[in-house]
């Protein structure tokens, strides 16, 4: 081994450690924000309530305790399982503008859920798993649509599909919206597809916790083989995956705990899309750090989101404008950037 090769093995070392390091700082911000944001209210008056208020007002637990904590954890799911599922699907489909919305993942799961709501029963349960049939079936037909383009390369075509397949699902969610009963589905339809946290509790928590649990597992016991799975068939192959088991598995872990946090928060956009850039600004390509990079970002951009969400005026503003608001200025800005900031 020469010269060369051994200061390309320490920078590589030392990269890993700054890269893990990376990922517990990121860690311990998730943490302080949880923190910051527990005590963050409009109870009794707007801003941080005190820790003697709280262990002396029972209001105040009753408020903390039985609502405020709950929604931050659903927002940190929120989060995590949009930001996972956007890196997985623009590493899997070589496309940086992809992300659940863009593939008619989004669009699928609300119809479900809409389809839900105004015909069969607006319990969870039944949400959640219409969404999720749904989710599946806006993803496959995006990929088949896809596959059967004769003209374009495949992100173009991917692209295309997707757009075409979240056009349809949107019309067909449009028609609902027109046969729901306009003084209570239409209005819970509205407000629900405009993405948002109000009125979670521990029960609608708990009932999403098991599927986005397995989802975020099975990608993140899986961000190893990410890399190899990005490559084409028979590089991968060649390097011992087996892309399309592989691959499949880890498309419908994502969907899966898409289509669950989307059942009970609505449309939210650009988590999907930005924090994965975030992420890789910080780690490079490597997906073993910029999966969980991507789940800790996405966890707290969402948690301070709502954070605003709910205390910056009198009445609350939809968690997905604020996102897409957000969201949006910070591609704008990472667009005309060109510094990175840790290098592979």
């Amino acid at each position: 081994m020469n010269s060369d090769q051994v200061v390309n093995g320490i920078n590589s070392s030392n990269n890993k450690i700054s890269r893990r390091q990376a990922l517990w700082w990121l860690t311990l911000l998730l943490f302080l924000v949880l923190g910051f944001s527990f005590f963050l209210g409009r109870y009794p008056s707007p801003g941080f309530i005190k820790i003697e208020r709280l262990m002396n007002d029972s209001l105040a637990q009753s408020l903390v305790f039985n609502l405020r904590l709950p929604r931050l954890l659903t927002a940190a799911l929120l989060g995590m399982a949009l930001s996972a599922a956007g890196v997985i699907f623009q590493m899997i489909f070589g496309n940086p503008l992809v992300e659940p919305g863009f593939l008619g993942v989004s669009q699928g799961a609300s119809f479900g859920a809409a389809l839900s709501i105004i015909f069969f029963t607006q319990s969870a349960w039944a949400v959640q798993t219409s969404a999720a049939i749904f989710a599946f079936l806006g993803l496959g037909f995006s990929y088949f649509l896809a596959r059967r383009v004769h003209y374009g390369g495949w992100v173009l075509r991917l692209i295309l599909a997707g757009i075409a397949v979240s056009a349809l699902f949107s019309a067909g969610l449009g028609v609902l919206k027109y046969t729901a009963d306009p003084l209570s589905q239409l209005q819970e339809i509205t407000f629900w597809l405009l993405g948002g946290l109000w009125g979670l509790t521990w029960p609608k928590f708990l009932s999403i916790l098991p599927a986005v649990f397995i989802g975020l597992f099975i990608a993140y016991r899986m961000r190893w083989r990410l890399n190899l799975l990005s490559l084409n068939d028979e590089t991968a192959f060649s390097l011992g995956a087996a892309p399309g088991r592989e691959r499949t598995l880890v498309l419908v872990a994502a969907v899966i705990a898409t289509s669950a946090v989307i059942s009970v928060a609505g449309m939210v956009s650009w988590v999907g899309l930005i924090i994965p850039h975030i992420s890789r600004r910080l780690f490079g390509a490597d997906a073993r750090f910029v999966l969980p990079g991507s789940m800790l970002i996405g966890a707290a951009f969402t948690i301070l989101c709502d954070d605003l969400a709910r205390v910056l005026f009198a009445g609350e503003i939809p968690l997905g404008i604020l996102t897409s608001l957000i969201g949006a200025a910070i591609f704008m800005g990472l667009m005309i950037q060109k510094r990175v900031l840790v290098q592979r």
